[in-house]
């Protein structure tokens, strides 16, 4: 069994070569109690070195004292608490007569750590997008460094919504929980009209997110971008990760040797210069990135005539609807956009028409001018601003970078660098976070030296689609809305729900997106997300989300349906005998992930103490097993099942609570249709929670586990490789 603490424990305990403190992360170190004044100096220079996975992180406040005193105990406890259990578990695997794991026997790769001084991926820009892919990075293991030209990070205005798709990335993170306390949810949207013939009044009132869409949160989140950045900024903080301000990305160029992507930087303050060396770059630094132009690719699309301003503020109204999403049109003055915000605060987005404009200078068309703009489109209601927050100006443009990735795929660029669209659909932060969602899986992949080329290619294949379906949605968005159509507007809306909401940003066919002929008939396709459902978890009873349920720890979930144990029990017997033999192509990929993550594990933070993720990669770092079984609960024992899923307790599910289900059906039948007698159905899905391809075999006879070896083996090979 694959145990990430004892592989912890064998990490080695020498320093990492410094890295530059101007720019670059201090040095990393494990843990050791018997010295500390390497830590005392870095406490000074205000660095400190970040954990891997089952040490305790430090903060900067801790002293180096403290943190010996309070940490050597509770770390020799641990120590006698794990050897208890490996005792205990020998004795059980001696008692049981059980064969060694067959993947244990086998001599690891010998391991291959990244050339001192340099990162494994670096990030520039310190948005939603560049911290969404340095959090995923360090939580996977990867050394990745983070740079961004401002002082600090966003303290007002900019993107404020967040869509029920990214919600459920960010509990997938375990990462919503502080951003939904603080942000305001909206279940409805408000339309009102006013003409020269009729005062203004509500004309149409509509649901957010109807039930037909079937998410867990069907709302719109507002919430200011610095919360969302905050979460980030905190986890990779624990992690021992920082942000390096006031650094400036300049260029590049590649250079022969492992780290092959040579940037040049500047401090904003001095000026100097400085290179960094990394393995791969990615540009998150916004819509007039510098990366972008560095990989020769431009912003392709247009900027219209529309203008708008935006405020953040305190208002005071008599206005029935400030506490909901709501559209205000004026057919001579031009549209409102209002969003209800945290702490009582309201935004409003203002359109300033041309006519409105004409001869009038920019500095003109100021907060003043604006506040006075909404007051005659809110009428006869009142407005007052008791204070404004934030106030802003921006033109319409939208368009979509020429390519996301130079010729090699060793430089990217991510989020606002690649798209540019209206912030009025409250598109923009979410495709930006779901670029970095897509990407970070798979550099942690390309670093271990586990993906071919093909893998890394589908990066731009699939966000490109993506972007230029958001191109088309905000055109015909950003026409209604300025037009004061509400019927062009509403039905926009209604054709694009699952779009708006994240859920239907699917991909096509690809490497990793594979249909399969006769197995579609639920809820699963091949390159879209997993529907929401419940079942129970069979070692606690929980009901839990199932989708949700196991963590992120870049690795594929395989989840494995039948309707009862006994039935299928010789297909599962040979499967697992086949996937955890060298023979097979899965079995040579668990090995090698599991030497990559033993001698470069993921970073650690005090809350993986809770989140316990070594329960999920029990056998393999790169693949967790799960079995649902329609069965009743006592039937069997997890004891009595084969290696695959008996050594992987926390995701063995019984499919027994449709009642809980957000349409009243069973899991098996919302993503398979049916799964009946001795069939076995087979969901790979991604570690991005895309499903990559779905099957449906016979489970009575032997040789067909055979087969379903040989077919999930053929998927992962088209885009994985063990380095054997």
């Amino acid at each position: 069994m694959f145990d990430w603490r004892s592989s912890m424990q064998k990490k080695r305990r020498d320093t990492q070569s410094s890295r530059s403190l101007s720019i670059g992360r201090p040095d990393t170190a494990k843990y050791d109690s018997r010295s500390t004044s390497s830590w005392g100096q870095d406490e000074l220079s205000g660095g400190r070195p970040p954990s891997r996975l089952d040490i305790r992180p430090l903060t900067p406040k801790d002293s180096t004292k403290d943190l010996h005193d309070a940490a050597v105990p509770q770390f020799q406890q641990l120590d006698e608490l794990n050897a208890q259990l490996g005792r205990m578990q020998m004795q059980s695997s001696k008692s049981c007569k059980r064969k060694k794991h067959p993947l244990r026997q086998l001599p690891p790769r010998p391991p291959t750590p990244p050339t001192p001084t340099c990162s494994d991926v670096l990030v520039v820009g310190a948005g939603p997008a560049g911290l969404m892919l340095t959090c995923n990075l360090i939580r996977f293991g990867v050394n990745a460094e983070i740079i961004d030209n401002r002082s600090e990070k966003t303290m007002t205005g900019r993107a404020d919504g967040l869509q029920p798709k990214t919600i459920e990335t960010l509990k997938q993170m375990r990462l919503a929980d502080r951003l939904l306390l603080k942000g305001v949810k909206v279940f409805d949207i408000n339309i009102w009209l006013s003409t020269t013939e009729q005062t203004l009044q509500r004309v149409g009132k509509e649901v957010q997110f109807p039930p037909s869409l079937d998410c867990l949160d069907p709302y719109l989140l507002l919430a200011h971008q610095g919360f969302v950045e905050d979460i980030f900024l905190k986890d990779i903080m624990e992690r021992g990760v920082t942000v390096r301000h006031k650094i400036t990305f300049v260029d590049y160029q590649t250079v022969p040797g492992p780290n092959s992507v040579e940037v040049v930087c500047k401090s904003s303050d001095s000026q100097a210069k400085t290179t960094l060396n990394t393995r791969y770059l990615v540009g998150c630094d916004g819509s007039h990135s510098n990366v972008r132009k560095a990989i020769g690719a431009r912003p392709v699309g247009s900027s219209y005539d529309a203008v708008w301003g935006v405020i953040d503020g305190v208002l005071e109204t008599d206005f029935p609807d400030i506490y909901s999403k709501t559209v205000i049109h004026n057919e001579e003055i031009g549209s409102v956009l209002l969003h209800p915000r945290e702490r009582n605060m309201t935004r409003l987005y203002i359109e300033l028409k041309r006519e409105l404009r004409e001869g009038a200078r920019k500095d003109e068309l100021d907060q003043d001018f604006v506040i006075r703009l909404a007051e005659e489109v809110f009428e006869p209601y009142y407005i007052r601003w008791k204070s404004v927050e934030w106030f802003g100006r921006y033109q319409i443009g939208q368009k979509t970078a020429s390519k996301f990735a130079d010729d090699e795929n060793k430089v990217f660029i991510a989020g606002d660098a690649t798209h540019t669209q209206s912030p009025n659909a409250s598109q923009g932060m979410n495709h930006s976070m779901h670029d970095s969602w897509n990407l970070g899986w798979k550099l942690n992949l390309a670093v271990r030296g586990l993906a071919k080329p093909s893998l890394l290619a589908t990066y731009e294949e699939e966000r490109r689609q993506v972007a230029e379906d958001l191109m088309d949605f905000d055109h015909e968005h950003a026409e209604a809305l300025a037009s004061g159509d509400t019927g062009a507007l509403l039905d926009n809306f209604h054709r694009n729900v699952r779009f708006i909401s994240g859920f239907g940003a699917d991909y096509g066919p690809n490497v990793l997106n594979v249909p399969q002929k006769g197995c579609v008939m639920g809820g699963l396709r091949a390159g879209s997300l997993l529907p929401p459902s419940k079942v129970t978890r069979k070692i606690d009873s929980n009901p839990v989300d199932i989708q949700l349920d196991i963590p992120v720890l870049g690795q594929f979930r395989m989840y494995f349906f039948a309707q009862n144990l006994d039935e299928v029990r010789p297909f599962l017997d040979i499967l697992s005998e086949h996937a955890l033999s060298y023979s097979s192509i899965m079995g040579k990929l668990t090995c090698a992930t599991n030497a990559s993550y033993i001698s470069q594990p993921p970073y650690a933070a005090a809350s993986d103490e809770i989140i316990r993720p070594e329960r999920y990669t029990t056998i393999s770092g790169l693949f967790t097993f799960a079995l649902v079984l329609q069965s009743r609960s006592h039937d069997f024992e997890i004891e009595d099942l084969p290696p695959l899923w008996r050594d992987s307790k926390f995701t063995c599910y019984i499919d027994n609570v449709p009642h809980l289900d957000t349409k009243g059906q069973s899991c098996t039948e919302k993503w398979f249709g049916a799964v009946t007698g001795s069939e076995v159905g087979i969901a790979v899905v991604r570690p991005d929670g895309y499903v990559g391809t779905v099957g449906r075999f016979v489970g009575r006879a032997k040789e067909n586990g055979a087969k379903a070896t040989k077919w999930l083996d053929g998927y992962l090979d088209a885009f994985l490789t063990a380095g054997y």
